[in-house]
């Protein structure tokens, strides 16, 4: 019998989604409440204060990045959470004794995050219409921005939990690079008005191109050239895939 790698991805994709879908109150809920609880405080309650950003309601300018700032989280905790607990349950092993390419194992793991992402993604834009009503302008722009989006958060993820040795690790990059790289990526703000060394700072970060040119996608305004911003997390997810693939065939971070 030939190695199929058609079915092992479809083995390994399989269970993800099964996990993210059996588990839902944990999976899909929590990042539902909690973007929820941002449209309540920064759109209802000081969205009214703060009053119009780029010639519509702060409200309605946080909508775009409260969707891809779930669409984030959800990528990369499912993905590290995932794949260090095979890693810790031994249950890795029975994937590495079979024929399954770097590639698929890549593919299969990541496709979770990818799904519970996007499936947060559409649900949190659904109540956001609860409090704000919204328009998308360019819809290619918010199915590129979210669908490469997912994937390069979905694979950070899996590099986090290659490296993680214990529980705790899953965790430590979400709150001192997951975090800053959110708040300062523009969800709250347009990265134009950042005043000098932050603005600079802010180009560094990946997820600025990210939610601008998602953003974009709503509004039809981007701070950065639309192009740009997609060429750049195209080439950013490309190298971080084939860094991941190259560490996989060296069996790098796969024992605790």
């Amino acid at each position: 019998m030939t190695y199929s790698p058609t079915i092992a991805y479809i083995t390994i994709a399989r269970k993800e989604v099964t996990r993210i879908l059996r588990i839902w109150t944990q999976t899909l809920l929590p990042p539902i409440i909690t973007q929820s609880l941002y449209f309540v405080i920064f759109g209802a309650f000081l969205g009214s204060r703060i009053g119009e950003v780029g010639g519509q309601s702060y409200a309605g300018f946080i909508v775009p990045g409260l969707i891809l700032m779930a669409v984030v989280t959800s990528a990369f905790s499912n993905v590290a959470s995932s794949f260090f607990g095979a890693k810790f349950q031994r249950s890795i092993e029975e994937i590495l004794v079979a024929p399954v390419s770097p590639s698929t194992l890549l593919a299969g793991f990541c496709t979770g995050g990818i799904f519970r992402s996007l499936v947060v993604g559409v649900i949190v834009f659904i109540v956001s219409l609860f409090f704000v009503p919204s328009t998308i302008t360019h819809l290619w722009a918010v199915i590129y921005f979210s669908i490469v989006t997912a994937i390069f958060f979905s694979m950070l993820g899996f590099l986090n939990g290659m490296f993680a040795r214990k529980f705790d690790d899953v965790g430590i990059v979400p709150t001192f690079v997951l975090t800053p790289l959110t708040y300062l990526g523009g969800v709250f703000y347009d990265i134009a008005n950042l005043p000098g060394v932050w603005h600079t700072i802010a180009r560094f970060n990946p997820l600025a191109y990210a939610i601008d040119g998602f953003r974009y996608g709503f509004t039809g305004h981007a701070s950065t050239p639309i192009l740009g911003s997609a060429i750049t997390m195209f080439l950013l997810t490309s190298v971080l895939g084939i860094a991941l693939i190259a560490l996989l065939r060296k069996r790098t971070g796969l024992q605790t």
